[in-house]
C-alpha cells in the first residue's frame, strides 16, 4: 500500500492561502462588525445570540458581495462571478465567523466591539480557517482568486 505525506511547508501556498484568507476576512468582517456596531450604537434592545446570529449570517452575505466584485474586476461575467463566490467554501467562512464571534462572546460577553478586541477577533478569525485554506488550495487548486 502507497502511502502519501501532505506537503504542508510550500511557502508559496502559504502566502496564496494567506491572500485567500486575508479577503475573505475583509468580507466577513464589513458584514459581522456592520451588525454589531448597528446594535451596539443604536442599543435596540436585541438577544445577543440573535445578534451574533444575524452578524454571522451578514458576515457571509457580505464576503459573497466582496468576492464577486472581485472576480467581475477580475473580468468575469457576473453569473459566473457569484456562482464561484457561492462555491466558495463555506466550511472557511463559517468557521471564521464563529470563532470571531466566540472570541467577542467570551472576552466581552458578545455583540460588543471595543478597541481591544476587535484585532483579536481578527487574528482569531484568519487563523482558524487559515490551514485548511492551505489545505485545500493545495490538495485540490482550489482558490477564490
Amino acid at each position: 500500500m502507497e502511502s502519501t505525506t501532505f506537503d504542508w511547508s510550500c511557502s508559496h501556498t502559504w502566502k496564496q492561502s494567506a491572500k485567500n484568507t486575508a479577503w475573505c476576512l475583509l468580507g466577513c468582517s464589513i458584514g459581522d462588525f456592520g451588525t454589531i456596531l448597528f446594535f451596539q450604537l443604536t442599543k435596540i434592545p436585541f438577544p445577543v445570540l440573535a445578534i451574533m446570529i444575524l452578524a454571522i449570517i451578514n458576515g457571509l452575505i457580505t464576503s459573497i458581495i466582496l468576492e464577486t466584485i472581485i472576480l467581475i474586476r477580475q473580468n468575469l461575467e457576473f453569473n459566473k462571478a457569484l456562482k464561484t463566490a457561492l462555491g466558495m467554501s463555506f466550511i472557511s467562512m463559517i468557521s471564521m465567523e464563529i470563532t470571531m464571534n466566540l472570541t467577542d462572546y467570551f472576552l466581552t460577553g458578545g455583540a460588543i466591539l471595543t478597541w481591544w478586541v476587535v484585532p483579536l477577533m481578527l487574528i482569531v478569525g484568519f487563523l482558524t480557517p487559515w490551514p485548511y485554506n492551505y489545505w485545500r488550495l493545495k490538495k485540490y487548486g482550489v482558490s477564490c482568486h
